[in-house]
């Protein structure tokens, strides 16, 4: 370990990597010289929590700048409790790498000074995409990143008191907002120019399911359409697409973010062409004496599945390098191993998860996959469990999983961990399919819903299951006005929901035997049920008796993304 009395180590970034790397090398090197600086007067603080201040969750933004035991996080704080310096208000204009030198000023005084460095870490974070749309810098126009962000958007909301708000992007800061909006009494609306919610996370037939969930708590969702104009004098009263005008006394704008990366650029320090400073497995840039972490890097987030880069901006990745930035510093060489796209979000009383590649993503990547989704519920019926809709892919050919995506009203997180732990030690669905969890009704059934759906992928891939997820059957369906549908629930069920179409036929599944001459062999079936594991039994009757053209609904009706009759 480094021991070298003395040694100066300047961070330039104070929210998430930078006070990570600062606590944890004043730890590992008390005697070394570390000086945090950052332009805001708001240093270490939790900015994912944004959105549930803005809903209500906690009274006051200071909660997201606060130890657990209700201390700030301020400049004294860090001094005293930590051994390290922390400037605020100090915006960083230059790095000279020749010299070992940051130009900083003051943002008040305007005084600038240098600052001498042996070790250099980047840790600038990134800034929100502003598109180039007409109208987008009127005064209730805001963006999602920082504080100041969330106490203007809060102000807006106490003192103006808006009816309406229009979103501007349907990924995970606009699906957040679009809870905590809707929470503090605003009519919401959301615009996504892709064909989907969650365009870079889930795949379609998922983001469907959170579309059609999202729409029954009040919030309007469109999709296929761009905005072309935030129209208003100096604040905005309505959002322009190519297809209507939508009232809005706030708008957010949410469509991503660039990786602030201006400072590394402008000394020399290779970036990415699209965005984002270049680091290795240690977080060191071009520049060994110089590192960088969070959400100004790119290049660290290499996949293990794919062994390609990606950028997938999170707290916790930040955090992480921190760690390993302060490791490295030190001596002790921890490499990061990568991310693979683990990420999870909470929707009212919904949440969604991902570990891994999502389906359409692996097509694009060419590579030669199969999928399953299976629903159900977390624990057992007794346990009045709550449903899950889980879909799993998987390498064709070598078996290993590939990704794993989660919706539903139970315990999400839990099975999206077992799955990102799996992909991350490269396991394959036959071992995924026995693993050994924690089990008590209380929790889960005996064999866990994240078995249980490797279980029916298996069966998939052995031949054994003919499943068509929701997509796959609506497109039959679509195609084929002949087909039949076999609905194979009680008629207690059958009498509560059904598909509201006219070639559904209703055989419960414990007379399906007795009554499969009602069934002609040269028609497509596509069987299904509440969850269609009695859809897959169905299909399994049937492939016996001798029909050769009989799929089941993958999912059943709970994860059917679509139209659903209720009396």
């Amino acid at each position: 370990m480094n021991s070298q009395k003395g040694l100066r180590v300047v961070i330039i970034g104070g929210v998430a990597c930078g006070p990570k790397v600062a606590s944890r090398l004043k730890r590992l090197i008390p005697d070394a010289e570390v000086t945090v600086i950052d332009r805001s007067e708001y240093v270490s603080y939790g900015a994912c929590g944004i959105p549930y201040f803005l809903e209500g969750v906690f009274d006051s933004i200071d909660a997201l700048i606060e130890t657990p035991a209700k201390v700030k996080r301020t400049p004294e704080f860090f001094e005293k409790a930590k051994g390290f310096k922390v400037l605020t208000k100090t915006e960083a204009k230059k790095i000279d790498p020749e010299s070992k030198t940051v130009l900083v000023q003051d943002l008040e005084s305007g005084k600038e000074q240098e600052i001498s460095y042996d070790k250099l870490v980047i840790a600038t974070g990134a800034s929100p995409l502003k598109p180039p749309i007409p109208g987008i810098d009127k005064q209730n126009v805001c963006f999602v990143r920082d504080l100041n962000d969330a106490s203007r958007i809060k102000a807006i909301i106490d003192k103006e008191k808006p009816k309406h708000a229009v979103i501007v992007g349907g990924g995970y800061i606009g699906i957040e907002m679009a809870e905590a909006l809707k929470s503090a009494g605003l009519d919401v609306t959301i615009i996504e120019m892709l064909d989907q919610i969650f365009p870079q996370f889930l795949d379609k037939e998922l983001s469907l399911l959170i579309e059609k969930y999202m729409k029954t708590r009040g919030v309007n969702i469109y999709t296929k359409e761009k905005v072309l104009e935030i129209k208003g004098n100096e604040k905005a009263q309505f959002v322009k697409t190519e297809k209507q005008e939508i009232p809005a006394e706030i708008v957010v704008v949410a469509v991503g973010v660039r990786p602030n990366d201006r400072l590394a650029r402008d000394a020399g320090i290779a970036c990415n062409p699209k965005g984002g400073i270049l680091i290795n497995n240690y977080c060191q840039t071009s520049d060994p004496d110089i590192y960088a972490g969070g959400d100004c890097v790119v290049n660290q987030y290499i996949n293990p599945i794919t062994g390609q880069p990606v950028y997938i901006p999170l707290g916790s990745t930040a955090n992480k390098h921190g760690r390993v930035i302060a490791n490295h510093i030190a001596g002790i060489i921890t490499p990061y191993p990568g991310v693979c796209g683990t990420s999870i979000c909470k929707i009212f009383d919904m949440a969604v998860g991902r570990a891994g590649l999502t389906e359409s993503l692996a097509n694009s990547l060419g590579m030669d996959v199969v999928s399953t989704i299976w629903s159900g519920p977390d624990k057992p019926h007794y346990m009045n469990g709550k449903p899950l809709v889980i879909k799993i892919l998987a390498s064709k050919r070598y078996r290993r999983i590939l990704g794993v995506q989660v919706v539903g009203f139970g315990d999400v997180a839990r099975r999206v961990d077992v799955a990102a732990t799996a992909i991350f030690f490269k396991a394959t669905l036959d071992q995924m399919a026995y693993f050994d969890l924690a089990y008590a009704p209380p929790f889960s059934p005996p064999i866990d819903p994240i078995i249980t759906a490797s279980h029916v992928l298996l069966n998939k891939m052995n031949g054994l299951a003919q499943g068509l997820n929701p997509l796959e059957a609506k497109k039959r369906m679509d195609e084929n006005p002949d087909l039949i549908l076999l609905d194979v629930r009680t008629p207690e069920e059958f009498s509560q929901m059904r598909l509201d179409d006219e070639r559904v036929v209703h055989i419960p599944l414990g007379a399906l035997r007795n009554r499969l001459s009602e069934l002609p062999k040269d028609k497509e079936i596509l069987a299904f049920c509440k969850v269609s594991m009695r859809g897959y039994e169905a299909q399994r009757i049937l492939n016996a008796a001798g029909y050769d053209k009989v799929w089941f609904i993958e999912g059943g009706l709970i994860g059917w993304p679509f139209k659903i009759w209720t009396p």
